[in-house]
């Protein structure tokens, strides 16, 4: 006769077997989807731009002008101007020797067949010329290409700079060239090291890091085939977030699976009922959290910017991927493994030493945090408010009106130097005009206005009749190309629309030259004219940031706080969650801003700065806040609120604080990318992260909870209960 407990073991064993199956086929399913997106990291430059007029919104005025430039200009090309630097007066044999050197190197691929003429500047020093290079080219390899021949044709003493549009272009992306490889193998290498210490164990870590890397080839599979069908815009500056976005949140999430694992393995032997346990444990606050970031993100889809409103649903697709690797395939690997995955320090089979267990018993670091808390909740919770509070004014230093194009690029740019070698021989903004679109007949109207402005050096109008494509305009109207008696050149006109250019006084990236396009289109509002050119895209792309800023920030912290009120049940704690959250972020602005400005002195910051900042910020942030909250919910309902705010703490404080090291190890990397901007995010986040993790997660919010007891959860049941079942109520405190 079959025996009941036989009876369970046979069934048992088709039950393990299936669930083997199914671990495999999650695992061979995951690893076909890396196979197909692990080959795209070095081909991510095919779909991808980093032109700052391609995300302007539509109805910019520099977007109107950019859309009309190649009409007028001919050829889709960016212009290129290459500056010549001599110790000694160009003469007109010199002058020969850098023309036909220039007409050589416009042989290299990818420039196009005609360029301006040598042009010597009023002090004989320097001369510049316009060479267009293709804009489906890779032009970081044509102008090196062009700097290169150039360097090798001209006779000693003489410098060349490849400056103007394509010079900067080329310095944005030599700038994340290092995305695919170094930023990549730096994040990478740090989540591997916080790993081995966190975990002391050799094969945990490399199943970590193996759900977070085959997560994100996944999603860069999506992101690369939708952005090389146009449905999203991809730039560097976005794929270096997705990258850091996706190792960190994966890691985040394992993190805290694993650690659930590890529970139940102390209370049974069977693994894969230690897995489902774990998974149960796990959904909610990985779910949460990941739809609060994802919900964040979705938010930048009301930017006006495309390069903000892209990043959002690229981002997105990441966290899905992210939470679905951690849902499904460190799930599948740690039931294959079991408490091997552990080794050397695996989890011993201990239900009863686990049943008598009190978790704020011990000489641990958060045990003894949590008793602190209990002594003197009040003191522990206002004092460190107050901290972070006049950490925070030093907000009020902070500059994000936008920096000049040229400080963009950290470290050595020839851009840079070409451009103050430029401003030191010829007018400032030589080789990137102001543009001006405008009804042929009010083209004269609209060049008086440009002569009369002191920030404009000259005007000329688009003409093909031209040898060099454009014919100078003075107040008598357009000029004769040769002697006296020459017929006067025609303009080149579009859809009844003429172009004129403007020379600008000051460097086109400075802030003199962007208060010119400010009062030109302000002046000549009446006429009905477009003002575009790089200057004009920096002013529409500050203003547009701004609006976005002023925008999507109290719009993510609606989002974030009805998340909460759902996942919590309450509606205090999720308001209270949120002003910590928020005093968090705004302290780790003023620290950063005090180090922007008096140590690493940058130049300012862009006006997106502050938003992806907070956007990453309150949307990783809070996540820390979700895994606290949820856990001390669930021992509230069996210890009482109090009690269970201090077991809620020490439970996750190991996990939480590791998961905070690696998400601000993961932005950190960032900083390896030579780009102002990516530097910038990474200590704003990298800083706040550690800041929510040790400071604002271990200390604010849990005193916080815990001097106001079960009112936390109002107006939810938890809250109505007559008493706490244990933990009382530090003197003077209603229950």
């Amino acid at each position: 006769m079959t025996t009941r407990a036989e009876l369970r073991a046979s069934t048992r064993r088709p039950r393990r077997l299936l669930r083997g199956v199914l671990s495999a086929l999650v695992i061979l399913l995951w690893l076909a989807g890396a196979s197909f997106g692990g080959p795209l990291f070095g081909k991510i430059d095919e779909v991808s731009s980093n032109d700052r007029a391609a995300y302007l919104p539509e109805s910019a005025p520099a977007t109107t002008v950019q859309n009309a430039l190649d009409d007028f200009l001919g050829s889709d090309s960016i212009p290129a101007v290459v500056v010549f630097e001599s110790d000694a007066e160009i003469d007109d044999a010199l002058l020969d020797r850098l023309s036909t050197a220039l007409e050589d190197a416009m042989a290299a691929e990818g420039v196009r067949d005609e360029a301006s003429p040598v042009l010597v500047s009023e002090d004989g020093l320097a001369a510049q010329a316009f060479v267009p290079i293709d804009s489906g080219a890779d032009v970081g390899d044509v102008s090196a290409a062009l700097s290169s021949g150039l360097r090798e044709a001209v006779p000693d003493g003489v410098t060349v700079h490849i400056t103007g549009p394509a010079g900067f272009t080329a310095d944005l992306i030599a700038g994340f060239a290092g995305i695919d490889g170094i930023l990549l193998l730096v994040a990478l290498l740090a989540v591997l090291l916080i790993l081995v210490i966190v975990y002391r164990s050799l094969l945990l870590p490399v199943i970590v890091l193996s759900t977070s890397l085959f997560a994100l080839c996944v999603a860069l599979l999506v992101v690369w085939w939708a952005a090389k069908f146009e449905f999203l815009l991809l730039s560097g500056q976005t794929q270096g977030i997705l990258f850091i976005l996706v190792i960190g949140a994966a890691t985040d999430y394992s993190l805290l699976l694993v650690a659930r694992f590890r529970e139940e393995l102390r209370s049974t032997q069977d693994r894969w009922q230690a897995v489902r346990a774990a998974w149960k444990g796990s959904v909610e606050p990985i779910l949460a959290s990941g739809g609060t970031v994802i919900a964040g993100l979705l938010c930048l889809l009301l930017s006006e910017l495309k390069s903000n409103s892209t990043l959002g649903p690229v981002a997105a697709i990441g966290i899905v991927f992210a939470m679905l690797s951690a849902l499904t395939l460190l799930p599948a690997l740690l039931g294959v493994f079991g408490r091997a995955a552990f080794w050397p320090r695996r989890p011993r089979f201990e239900p009863q030493q686990v049943s008598e267990e009190n978790p704020l018993e011990g000489r641990g670091l958060w045990q003894r945090l949590a008793r602190g808390i209990r002594r003197r909740p009040r003191l522990s919770w206002i004092s460190t408010a107050v901290v972070l509070a006049i950490a925070a004014v030093g907000v009020l230093q902070l500059d994000a009106r936008g920096v000049p194009q040229s400080d963009l690029v950290l470290g050595a740019s020839e851009a840079r130097d070409g451009q103050e070698v430029l401003g030191e021989h010829f007018p400032g903004g030589s080789g990137s005009p102001v543009y001006v679109l405008v009804d042929e007949s009010r083209m004269q109207d609209a060049a008086d206005v440009l002569l009369a402005d002191d920030g404009v050096d000259g005007v000329s109008v688009t003409a093909s009749d031209s040898p060099s494509g454009s014919a100078p305009v003075t107040e008598d109207g357009v000029t004769a190309f040769g002697p006296p008696g020459t017929p006067a050149a025609e303009p080149t006109v579009v859809d009844g629309n003429v172009l004129l250019q403007g020379t600008l006084t000051d460097a086109a990236d400075s802030p003199a030259a962007e208060q010119t396009v400010v009062d030109l289109r302000a002046e000549l509002d009446g006429i009905g004219a477009a003002v575009g050119g790089v200057t004009a895209t920096a002013v529409d792309t500050n203003t547009a940031s701004i609006h976005d800023r002023n925008l999507i920030i109290p719009v993510i912290l609606v989002v974030i706080l009805i998340i909460l009120m759902l996942l919590l049940r309450s509606i205090l704690a999720p308001v209270l969650l949120i002003l910590t959250t928020v005093l968090s972020f705004g302290t780790a602005m003023g620290v950063a801003a005090v180090l922007f400005n008096g140590v690493f002195a940058f130049p300012g910051a862009d006006p997106a700065v502050p938003l992806f900042g907070f956007v990453f910020l309150v949307a990783l942030g809070i996540d820390y806040n979700i895994f606290l909250m949820t856990r001390v919910r669930e021992e509230s309902q069996k210890h009482g609120t109090r009690e269970g705010v201090l077991r809620g703490l020490a439970v996750t404080g190991g996990v939480i604080t590791s998961a905070g090291l690696v998400l601000a190890a993961t932005f950190a990397a960032l900083s390896v990318i030579p780009i102002l901007f990516l530097v910038q995010i990474a200590f704003i986040v990298a800083f706040g992260v550690l800041l929510d993790t040790f400071v604002v997660r271990s200390l604010l919010v849990p005193a916080l909870s815990y001097d106001i007891g079960r009112a936390i959860w109002w107006p939810s049941k938890l809250a109505r209960r007559t008493a706490e079942r244990s933990a009382p109520a530090p003197d003077g405190m209603p229950r």
